[in-house]
């Protein structure tokens, strides 16, 4: 569980391929697609969190991975088939920056939403506009997913938890604080980008009742 409180920038060192899944007809969404899974080495913030230890849970991107090795400041992550098909992380090269929060404590501050890391989808920025320091950031999503967010709600993009200011169409806006841009990859994006979208989990719940 996480908070969707960004603890910083990562660093991607390294992206490689761990397989070929032949199973499917229908490949893993990524600039890779016969990849079955990807081993991604990161170059944490040394301010990131010390000790690490392997198998604790890191939301990158707001994908909730394991850590499979660590050497100093350099984090190795495993990414399964379907975490590639529902994240941009199959898109990661060398020298990108993600976004990086280790797992709640149980005894931590909840100052951000109940963010699980198991993204939803992917989405797409359409457009940014700027107010002084502060951004509005307007993303178009699937209609799937819209129908889980109402205004003044929670979302997670990238794994920052964030505010739904208002959703117009088959988009949602965002405002982003100065701080915000500052040390998440979000004050990066552009528009065309892809994001890791988690909707709040409490309107997933509402929603399978109101189906059944």
């Amino acid at each position: 569980m996480f908070t969707g409180l960004v603890a910083g920038r990562g660093l991607v060192r390294d992206v490689r391929p761990e397989g070929v899944d032949n199973s499917s007809a229908q490949p893993p969404k990524s600039s890779n697609p016969t990849a079955a899974t990807l081993r991604l080495t990161l170059e944490v913030p040394r301010d990131f969190g010390s000790p690490g230890s392997l198998g604790e849970s890191v939301a990158i991107n707001g994908c909730c991975l394991t850590a499979v090795t660590i050497d100093g400041n350099r984090w190795t992550f495993q990414a399964g088939s379907e975490s590639l098909s529902k994240t941009n992380l199959g898109r990661l090269r060398a020298g990108d920056a993600v976004n990086l929060e280790r797992a709640l404590p149980v005894d931590g501050r909840l100052g951000g939403h109940f963010v699980q890391g198991h993204v939803d989808g992917v989405g797409q920025v359409e457009r940014i506009e700027r107010e002084g320091d502060w951004i509005t950031m307007w993303f178009r999503l699937p209609e799937s997913l819209l129908r889980q967010l109402v205004p003044k709600g929670s979302i997670a993009v990238d794994g920052v938890s964030l505010t739904v200011v208002q959703i117009v169409g088959n988009c949602f806006s965002v405002a982003l604080i100065p701080h915000t841009l500052e040390m998440t990859a979000l004050g990066l994006r552009k528009p065309g980008d892809e994001v890791n979208i988690e909707t709040d989990i409490l309107g997933k719940y509402v929603q399978q009742l109101l189906r059944t």
